[in-house]
């Protein structure tokens, strides 16, 4: 299947030269990613993520969403940075920027982790009383200041109103697979652990268990695919008439594919290819 991106849109401020000026530079930046060569190359694992993912890790993230949604009132996301930013964004732009406002069968979401405010963290925990809660803290290393506090005070709150057992199963955590002091913290008290890999930076994270479970708690789900042949319709920069893949439509390829994937939680038949395409 070949794609064509129409850049007619673009024509009226982006001139032909200046299109091909920069061809030979998109081309060795898709070059650099799909060799995975170059500077950053270990953090590349995102580009085969909708292909390449941890089958029984995503089964248990499904299991452990429905066990959220049947549980909990409120589901609080504990994390900074890109632990928490991509799932979010994600749950307002399938679900609404008022989710937490809205009708529902599935439980609201709060983000804590991501400042050292006690103002926050104590009108948070107001918001909890006489509402069953789950958490889920997501940090690499369980070090980062912010969300240690975060996860220490709502522990806490779970603690003191399911007791230690009953909050085993409300606590769970998403961090490195074999070390950091979350890890061996989180194994030592028994919570259920699901993996940041190695080699997904941050900016990507949403793509796996960082992201996907507080999305597949809320229901976040793309329930209708859009067709094929329209995942590059929209203007964007055209490809090189040399022969060179188009960086820009595999890109768009790749977000669909993650999308279909992984919001929809059930694969795609097959991935399309992307054939070399320029328009007039």
């Amino acid at each position: 299947m070949s794609i064509r991106l129409n850049a007619n849109y673009t024509s009226s401020f982006i001139s032909d030269e200046e299109l091909q000026n920069i061809t030979p530079q998109v081309e060795l930046v898709h070059k650099l990613l799909s060799e995975k060569s170059g500077a950053g190359n270990d953090f590349l694992g995102w580009t085969t993520l909708p292909e390449d993912y941890d089958k029984e890790e995503f089964a248990r993230i499904k299991v452990a969403a429905e066990k959220i949604k049947n549980s909990c009132d409120i589901f609080i996301a504990i994390g900074i940075g890109g632990s928490y930013l991509g799932a979010r964004a994600v749950i307002e732009f399938l679900k609404s920027p008022n989710y937490n406002n809205v009708k529902k069968d599935t439980p609201d979401i709060y983000f804590a982790g991501n400042n050292i405010s006690a103002f926050a963290i104590d009108e948070l925990v107001k918001l909890c009383e006489g509402k069953d809660v789950c958490i889920n803290v997501i940090s690499k290393s369980g070090t980062t200041t912010e969300p240690a506090i975060a996860f220490r005070v709502f522990r806490g709150l779970l603690e003191a109103k399911y007791g230690k057992e009953g909050a085993r199963e409300r606590i769970f955590v998403t961090t490195d697979k074999a070390r950091g002091t979350l890890k061996h913290f989180s194994d030592d008290a028994g919570y259920e652990t699901f993996v940041v890999p190695d080699d997904v930076g941050g900016r990507f994270s949403v793509l796996t268990a960082v992201g996907l479970l507080p999305i597949a708690a809320t229901s976040s789900t793309a329930r209708e695919r859009p067709p094929r042949s329209s995942w590059a319709t929209s203007p964007t920069m055209p490809c090189s008439t040399s022969g060179g893949s188009s960086f820009t439509a595999r890109a768009r390829v790749r977000i669909s594919a993650v999308f279909s994937l992984h919001l929809s939680f059930s694969p795609p038949t097959s991935t399309p290819s992307v054939s070399t395409c320029r328009t007039a």
